[in-house]
């Protein structure tokens, strides 16, 4: 039986960064996958270049950037002011919605002024969940028009079901005060104003990452089908692993079932995300990053613009439509998809007799999970369990919620160091 001191279990951006942090410790990253990189990997195909979807780094720790971006080679890598749009009926307005309805039609306007105003005079109790929060705080018409349709089209399910602060720091919020002030001066300032994207793909971060883990301490195609929490065994494809520690950034509750930790599946709730990479003969819209879609009439909720970010002669984008976890996206039901995809682009403006000229699709399962008041007490009193046996959850999927790239870095190294001199 294989001994290490630290058994990673997870081979993305999680992973690779808790592994960098061990330096002369004795540890191995086992991946399920023939390559590391998890959700930030890159498709080369008939010369466009696309990610599982849309990853873009958005740096609030400078020292990070400029580490990541140095071994990528600073000529490689753009940083970019971003431009997002959403299409409310016949125009494109700023995002975010909230702090732009003076966009709006003139009738459409007043009504999110006139339900902003209501809400802010009326006293209310604390809201009970995300969708109470929005209407509570923004008013009916921009909920209705804006915040509510996009919001389920994305998660699939009902906000009412969502935790208050089921986005966190990502959401952007605005008070009445600031949305006035709005009219006069533009202010789309949000986490993401910004962001840093290589030529190469989202791929060039995750192998910047690698460069201080060396190949002989990962191993590929290796999935960990069970652990022995009390024996401090895991057992994989190939074998079986002793470890002083494990970290793992696989999804919270595939880890509870591997360490066969009773819980209840209902807790965890989630979206999947089907993704469609497309290229196109020739460019589409202009200058725009990506553009949001409230419309329940279109099957997508955001497309994401490539050829924008480098400024290429052929449009190169991706598609992401959300789906309950129990939905079948294979087969015919993603051709058939993708035709009703190709034709609501045509339909919203974005292909005007293009031709399609190459396509990928991907399925991230899960993709945005449901931050509930449940799973955030579950997760909580599960990873203290688990850290009495030595097993750490860290990351996105790892501790079930919402952040973001850069996050995922900061807290997998601040574990690494707190275990090594622990």
């Amino acid at each position: 039986m294989q001994r290490v001191r630290f058994l990673i279990v997870g081979g993305g951006i999680t992973g690779l960064a808790f592994a960098q942090r061990l330096r002369g410790e004795d540890y191995l990253v086992v991946e399920a996958l023939d390559d590391v990189g998890g959700y930030c990997r890159t498709i080369k195909q008939d010369g466009f270049v696309w990610d599982y979807s849309g990853h873009f780094f958005h740096f609030r720790h400078p020292e990070i950037e400029a580490e990541l971006v140095g071994r990528i080679g600073a000529e490689q890598v753009v940083k970019v002011v971003k431009d997002a749009r959403i299409l409310f009926k016949d125009r494109l307005i700023d995002f975010p919605f909230q702090r732009n309805i003076h966009q709006l039609p003139t009738r459409d306007f007043y009504e999110c002024l006139a339900g902003l105003v209501d809400c802010h005079e009326r006293a209310e109790s604390p809201p009970e969940n995300f969708e109470q929060m929005l209407y509570g705080k923004f008013g009916r018409g921009i909920s209705d028009k804006f915040l509510v349709p996009y919001n389920e089209k994305l998660y699939a399910t009902s906000l009412a079901s969502l935790d208050v602060d089921a986005m966190g720091r990502f959401f952007p919020h605005a008070d009445l005060k600031e949305i006035v002030h709005g009219f006069l001066r533009a202010d789309n300032s949000s986490y993401n104003a910004t962001f840093t994207y290589p030529e190469g793909g989202a791929i060039e971060y995750v192998r910047a990452l690698q460069q201080d883990v060396p190949s002989e301490r990962v191993a590929l195609e290796e999935p960990v089908v069970g652990i022995d929490l009390d024996a401090r065994v895991a057992t994989t494809s190939r074998g079986r692993i002793a470890y002083e520690h494990l970290a793992s950034a696989v999804p919270f509750p595939r880890l509870l079932r591997m360490c066969g930790v009773a819980h209840d599946p209902r807790v965890y709730s989630y979206n999947k995300v089907l993704v469609f990479n497309l290229g196109f003969d020739r460019k589409g819209p202009e200058g725009v990053h990506w553009i949001y879609y409230p419309d329940r009439g279109v099957c997508f909720y955001r497309v994401g613009f490539y050829d924008n970010i480098f400024g290429h002669d052929r449009m190169s984008c991706y598609v992401e439509l959300g789906y309950p976890p129990e939905a079948r996206l294979d087969g015919q039901v993603v051709e058939d998809t993708k035709r009703r995809v190709l034709a609501d682009l045509t339909k919203v403006g974005v292909c005007d007799g293009h031709t399609l000229v190459s396509s990928h699709h991907v399925v991230l399962d899960p993709a945005y999970v449901h931050i509930t008041k449940a799973s955030l007490d579950d997760v909580a009193r599960k990873k203290s369990l688990l850290e009495r046996h030595g097993v750490h959850s860290m990351g996105r999927y790892g501790s079930w919620t919402y952040c973001s790239i850069e996050d995922n870095i900061v807290e997998a190294r601040a574990l690494a160091h707190r275990l090594v001199l622990g």
